[in-house]
């Protein structure tokens, strides 16, 4: 039967090429098996969710509403999946999946930029792993949108005041993107459809694409690989041995997923209530928090004009301000200019390149200070900042913080060096005396 099989489909060949792939043994690279996994539970529970959503605008009963008042069909089916055996079970998997696919693609994407993975060959791949990023936050963005609460509502008219703000196209790329003036009565299944189908088949898309890359062109090898096999692929085959490995990494996530979500409740569909005129205090999730930052902390009456087109915060945070930073992680190969010949082989140390450790640092250090900005009307309700001087405590802290990082982090990895150092010359004398 094997003979057969291997005859018409040659199976071996798929076993020695494929199934047999060595993969390294280092737990820093199960983080992209992590963010597969977490992508294949979101799918698996939005077809469920899916089921029994009605993608609507249309006025019905409330369920909620003994007497008789009239919400949104999307809205009313999400209180009623919560009220399914296993619906706000199923809801809360579904959140606390798409947070934990989030955190482990930025981990990873950090593993990759301070050991130098994304060097020739690799550019490709980093720059498909940023656009998988920004691609599973839309895809998030547009899934808290569709209960179609208060919040939701909110969340959306934000969205479209910034897709808007672009000079002399935003009326007509906000209008193309929410299906008309905001709120259309296309509006849901027009961000139905993106949830469901355009942005998760750009996301199967980037993660076969990069798959295969990584097949192509290998994985880096850690750092101990270079001592025990110089230049050779150092692992354990995909079949016997990775595969188990994998299946019980899986079985651990989804355990540590269903235990956030019997504990930590979501998004309170309930507590916001349908789409009003009034304005909740709202929050995006932990990714999106620095945008909101630095909205927050520019002056809503700054705007100015150029060539007829009109440039306000809204424009300047959330459209200039976060592609700037998407286009520096896009550049980070190419302003890289370090090389050598075994790139293609090994991760880098991260203190044998104090520079770019620096920059990275720095730039964690600013989202970090934006995210916290978010905050704002917290901290100055708290009596910590005064809403006169939060603002600029913010702008210096945005510049502040970053440089004394990164500096400090210089620092460090010379104190390491020195260290490194200073332990090899005791090595060496206490070898010569020895001799």
């Amino acid at each position: 039967m094997n003979q057969w099989l291997d005859e018409r489909l040659n199976i071996s060949r798929l076993n020695d090429k494929f199934l047999r792939k060595a993969f390294p043994v280092h737990h820093s690279y199960f983080l992209g098996e992590i963010t597969l996994f977490s992508l294949i539970i979101l799918i698996l529970t939005g077809i469920f969710l899916a089921l029994f959503y009605e993608p609507s605008q249309q006025l019905v009963a409330n369920p909620l509403d003994p007497k008789g008042t009239q919400v949104p069909a999307a809205f009313a089916s999400v209180i009623q999946i919560n009220g399914l055996p296993y619906g706000d079970m199923l809801r809360r998997i579904h959140h606390w999946s798409a947070n934990i696919m989030m955190g482990a693609a930025v981990i990873h994407m950090m593993r990759i930029y301070f050991t130098g993975s994304y060097k020739k060959p690799r550019e490709i791949n980093w720059w498909i792993g940023v656009l998988l990023l920004v691609f599973t936050a839309l895809t998030a963005l547009t899934g808290y949108s569709l209960p179609y609460d208060n919040y939701a509502y909110t969340t959306l008219k934000v969205i479209y005041g910034i897709a808007g703000s672009i000079p002399w196209v935003g009326d007509f790329i906000a209008q193309l993107a929410f299906a008309g003036q905001f709120p259309g009565d296309r509006l849901i299944p027009r961000m139905y459809g993106y949830h469901i189908m355009l942005l998760p088949g750009v996301l199967l898309g980037l993660t076969a694409a990069h798959m295969l890359l990584m097949i192509k062109q290998k994985h880096t090898q850690p750092g101990y690989a270079k001592r025990i096999a110089y230049k050779k692929i150092v692992g354990v085959p995909l079949l016997q041995d990775q595969s188990f490995i994998m299946v019980m990494l899986g079985l651990l996530l989804l355990g540590i997923i269903m235990l956030f979500s019997a504990f930590i409740p979501v998004h309170p569909v309930e507590f916001y209530g349908p789409p009003s005129n009034q304005t909740p205090p709202i929050k995006p999730d932990w990714y999106f928090l620095w945008i909101f930052g630095i909205l927050a902390i520019l002056p809503s009456t700054l705007e100015f004009n150029i060539l007829g087109g009109t440039f306000n915060s809204e424009f300047l945070g959330g459209v200039l301000g976060a592609g700037l930073i998407v286009l520096i992680f896009l550049a980070v190969p190419l302003l890289d200019r370090t090389s050598g010949r075994e790139m293609h082989y090994y991760s880098e140390n991260p203190t044998d390149h104090p520079v770019r450790l620096g920059l990275g640092i720095a730039m964690t250090a600013l989202l970090l200070v934006l995210s916290v900005a978010g905050y704002k009307p917290e901290i100055v309700n708290a009596g910590v900042l005064t809403n006169e001087n939060a603002n600029p405590v913010f702008w210096i802290a945005s510049v502040a913080v970053p440089v004394i990082a990164y500096f400090l982090t210089i620092g460090i990895v010379r104190m390491i060096r020195w260290l490194r150092a200073a332990d090899e010359r005791d090595q060496r004398a206490a070898a010569a005396a020895d001799d």
